[in-house]
């Protein structure tokens, strides 16, 4: 079991972890270093276990801990969005030097499509400078750690369908 953390205990705090947290579709789970997101994993079928040993694979430097204040406000955020809220999450800071840099700007601009709207691939590299990457744009979507804190949902193909 993971030691409590005290909202006034900064010198115990865990400078990362991962957590578990219960959504309307299940458990999902949290990492976080620092004060940055480092990833987010949306439930596994086949259920909090599983979701559990895919976080242990996916953050194998990270133990699990309690979520200090931050943390427990984020996936708090989460949980509201799994259940219909409309918060775009764009304000919770992004661990982005785990990613390549052509990912965290695709990232960077997926965070910036409002809610209820969406782009295209294609749309999408056009407007990051780069009208040829649509395929790296998909490449850079299908392996977002941060799912749905950068909205991949949001982007669809160029026939207006979900997936690449």
């Amino acid at each position: 079991m993971a030691p409590e953390l005290h909202a006034n205990d900064t010198a115990h705090r865990p400078t990362g972890g991962y957590a578990l947290f219960p959504t309307a579709i299940g458990h999902c789970g949290i990492a976080w270093r620092g004060a940055l997101l480092v990833g987010v994993q949306l439930p596994e079928d086949a259920g909090e276990v599983a979701t559990r040993a895919r976080m242990q694979r996916r953050f194998p430097q990270l133990a699990e801990a309690a979520m200090p204040p931050d943390v427990a406000a984020w996936a708090a955020r989460v949980v509201a969005l799994l259940e219909g809220a409309q918060d775009d999450l764009r304000d919770v800071p992004l661990a982005l030097d785990a990613v390549p840099p052509f990912h965290a700007r695709v990232y960077e601009l997926a965070r910036r499509i409002p809610p209820g709207k969406t782009m295209t691939y294609g749309e999408m590299a056009a407007a990051l400078g780069e009208p040829g990457a649509a395929r790296a744009v998909g490449q850079a979507l299908g392996h977002n750690p941060f799912a749905p804190v950068v909205p991949c949902h949001r982007i669809l193909a160029a026939n207006g369908k979900t997936g690449g």
